[in-house]
């Protein structure tokens, strides 16, 4: 075997030892197991409304949209998509990517310049963290959730391009970044505020419109916003929101818009449906809070360690990497799909299994759930 196969064999072995292996578990169109593992939050990816919009487009369009969005990539489903963003955030304008992690990578390249100082939430997700990465500014990384350290750090570069880069709701544990005190800090420094509102758009602030919404931040000058379409609203892709000189700025150099292929005409459709149906969305956002706390009421009385979520995500503490991936086997052996998060995927080396609320699932089947997650606690 060559030696650089031989080197992978040694690596896939350490992290087997390590208990890190991954592995792919295809499902069925028809599979039954209770989803507490995805993004669907508000049950909106099967939605009849969302499935016929997508539906009618891809009848019209075909399965893909051909070319990237400057070539043949740009349909009306596109365009109406951006409008309708645009206008439930509250910003000049919105950009749709072909995924969350796109925009990601675009937005922090956008905002730096030859010096500019990127201050990171140590729990920030892979895509902003790699975003950071690759841009070529200078990258600090702050204690999660430390406004006073964000703070010391704008202060020790005075005069100097900085931005600083956070989630709203933070993907781990599902707790909410403090972005008043956050852009309180930023104005005060004269820098820039970058917000990825993946797991808060569609679940918190006024219609839905997420963290930055609820904070009072929409439409601020100094506020990015960038999020998935691939959670609350059901479907796949990603945005950057905000000024329109931004929005210009990327379409002229972004090149993770430039040079990729556009978001198939039928999932921008579908998602333009599942805005609407958001936006409009109030008792589902009610079911979804209300669930997450009978979670929480269910978990912490069983003696787990649970967070307190400011969205639909539930993180539960595990004894290590192994005894979680233990416990999500167990759970889906028993028909119940939770997440599994440890090393390296973990910012704080802890190990985790990890609930999605997704009001999509049965009452039912969703509290039936929550006793098989304790049944199978390590």
């Amino acid at each position: 075997m060559s030696d650089w196969l031989a080197g992978l064999d040694r690596r896939a072995a350490l992290r087997a030892k390590a208990g890190l292996t991954r592995r792919l578990r295809p499902r069925g169109a028809a599979d039954t197991v209770v989803d507490l593992a995805g993004n669907d939050y508000l049950g909106l990816s099967r939605h009849p409304a969302v499935v016929e919009a997508a539906a009618v487009a891809l009848t019209g369009y075909g399965l893909g949209a051909t070319g990237s969005r400057l070539v043949r990539g740009t349909t009306e489903p596109h365009a109406a998509l951006e409008e309708a963003l645009a206008s439930w955030l509250g910003v000049e304008r919105a950009l749709v990517f072909s995924s969350g992690y796109l925009a990601n990578l675009a937005a922090v390249r956008a905002l730096v310049e030859p010096g500019t100082l990127l201050i990171s939430d140590a729990h920030n997700h892979a895509s902003l963290i790699d975003g950071c990465r690759i841009s070529r500014g200078d990258v600090e990384v702050t204690p999660h959730g430390d406004v006073a350290a964000v703070d010391a750090a704008l202060a020790a570069a005075p005069g100097r391009p900085a931005v600083v880069v956070t989630e709203s709701i933070f993907s781990v544990d599902g707790d909410l970044a403090p972005l008043r005190q956050l852009h309180g800090t930023v104005r005060r420094h004269g820098a820039l505020l970058l917000v990825d509102d993946a797991h808060a758009l569609g679940l918190i602030g006024p219609e839905g419109a997420g963290g930055v919404a609820a904070a009072g931040l929409a439409g601020e000058p100094d506020v990015v916003v960038t999020a998935t379409l691939s959670k609350s609203l059901g479907g796949a892709g990603g945005l950057v929101a905000g000024p329109a000189p931004l929005i210009r700025d990327l379409i002229d150099t972004g090149r993770t818009f430039i040079f990729d292929t556009a978001l198939p005409p039928a999932v921008a459709a579908g998602v333009l449906a599942a805005t609407r149906l958001t936006r409009d969305g109030a008792t589902l956002r009610a079911e979804l809070a209300d669930r997450a706390a009978a979670a929480v009421r269910r978990l912490t009385a069983a003696g787990l360690t649970v967070s307190a979520p400011a969205g639909g995500v539930i993180s539960v503490d595990a004894p290590g990497p192994e005894a979680a991936v233990d416990w999500a086997a167990d759970c889906l052996d028993r028909g119940v799909a939770v997440g599994c998060f440890r090393p390296p995927s973990t910012p704080d080396g802890r190990s985790r299994i990890r609930l999605t609320v997704n009001v999509g699932v049965p009452r039912v089947d969703f509290d039936r759930a929550l006793d098989v997650i304790v049944e199978c606690a390590p």
